[in-house]
């Protein structure tokens, strides 16, 4: 089944989602999706605001930088999260930018090590199982979830390269491909993840001068805009490709955030075929 959500940049103020967050639950918005860029808004205290402030909206964090946080700590905070607010809660990790990494001297030798030992153990965490392991970067010495999430929450990985888009398929629900990655591109990695859950994150825009907004943008792919027949016909490329999430992208300058996620909620969703 296909779903459509809308992103929440980071570029905004903070102090403005929980309004955002009312108004994707007010007009039926199915995914609102966050980012942790450095150095802007703090993922997880953004992924609370807005599943406080709203009802029914699944609510994703797309991703939390494995170098940047302890694996004990991202285990503690996504299980508070899903005991507050369940199946709502979508939690994403990933490299992180490792230029960023660097800047908070973070950054790991080896990524694809330190992803694939994180994973294993936040996975292992989440379960409530008691957790020892001594690898390159994570470490734990008999370590369990006092309050584990009941179940497990379906973990979501960023990845681009093809290294980390098997890693993904191999241990993550699903995998979370960024602003810019073309049709062609979705279409890879869903053979490289072995065809499970893709999000496609897809820069969009609508009203007056929407199509001068998206060319300020230095993207790989240019994005989709016009009226709502035109982005619902513009998203299908992604379908068809393999992306289970379309989550249209406004833009930085987006003038009305709550309009926007309106009309992709009351009138690009219903031109969308669901399955």
């Amino acid at each position: 089944m296909t779903t459509l959500g809308v992103v929440f940049l980071p570029q905004n103020p903070p102090e403005t989602l929980p309004a955002v967050a009312r108004a994707a639950g007010a007009a039926g918005l199915e995914e609102l999706w966050l980012w942790e860029d450095c150095f802007l808004g703090g993922g997880v205290s953004s992924v609370a605001a807005a599943l406080a402030s709203s009802t029914h909206v699944r609510v994703g964090l797309g991703v939390m930088p494995v170098p940047l946080r302890n694996v004990a700590l991202v285990a503690m905070e996504i299980a508070t999260l899903c005991r507050m607010f369940g199946d709502r809660v979508m939690p994403g990790v990933g490299h992180g930018v490792q230029d960023w990494m660097a800047q908070v001297g973070a950054r790991p030798a080896s990524p694809m090590t330190l992803l694939r030992e994180y994973v294993t153990a936040l996975q292992a965490l989440l379960r409530g199982d008691m957790v020892t392991t001594e690898g390159r970067y994570v470490r734990l010495d008999g370590v369990r979830l006092d309050w584990p999430p009941d179940p497990a929450p379906p973990l979501w990985l960023g990845a681009t390269g093809p290294k980390t888009l098997r890693l993904s398929g191999e241990l993550a629900h699903g995998t979370i491909l960024s602003g810019g990655t073309s049709p062609e591109l979705t279409a890879r990695a869903r053979e490289l993840t072995g065809g499970h859950p893709l999000a496609v994150f897809v820069p969009a825009a609508t009203g007056p001068g929407a199509e001068q907004r998206l060319a300020a943008l230095t993207l790989d792919h240019p994005g989709v805009h016009g009226d709502a027949a035109q982005i619902a016909d513009a998203v299908m490329p992604w379908i068809e490709a393999g992306a289970t999430s379309v989550i249209l992208q406004p833009t930085p300058d987006e003038p009305d955030l709550p309009g926007f996620i309106r009309f992709v909620a009351e009138q690009v969703r219903p031109k969308i075929p669901r399955a």
